[in-house]
């Protein structure tokens, strides 16, 4: 079964290239971070759990039109990730914030349920 995807994308090398052997892709429940070029690695994160979204544009990347997506999720495995140097990023993140907050209405999840003293990501620190 395939899935089909909202968006999809490469993380962008130098001179904003999609050179690189990192995919994004996104579907309406869930973002895929497939990294790797013999050993290939798939992380899974459901959209409900993504916390916070925060857009880094870095001179050099705002140069060649890229910029990074920095979340917070409630996931165990993966409490903090980037999505790295892609093309329309405020568009991007936008689109990802409108749909994590669908699929938390449909599932009836609030922010809050995630929250705990010990799990809480510190998203201040923003690689």
């Amino acid at each position: 079964m395939s899935a089909e995807y909202v968006w999809k994308d490469r993380k962008r090398t130098i001179f904003g290239l999609p050179l690189s052997f990192t995919v994004y892709k996104l579907t309406n429940e869930k973002l895929l971070i497939e990294t790797g070029v013999f050993s290939k690695k798939e992380e899974e994160i459901r959209l409900y759990r993504i916390m916070d979204l925060t857009l880094n544009r870095p001179f050099g990347q705002r140069l060649f039109g890229v910029g990074t997506i920095h979340c917070c999720t409630a996931d165990k495995s993966t409490p903090e990730f980037d999505i790295l140097k892609i093309k329309r990023p405020s568009e991007i993140k936008e689109m990802l914030s409108d749909m994590v907050e669908a699929e938390r209405d449909k599932k009836r999840v609030s922010a809050r349920e995630f929250m705990s003293d010990e799990d809480a990501c510190d998203c201040e620190d923003v690689h």
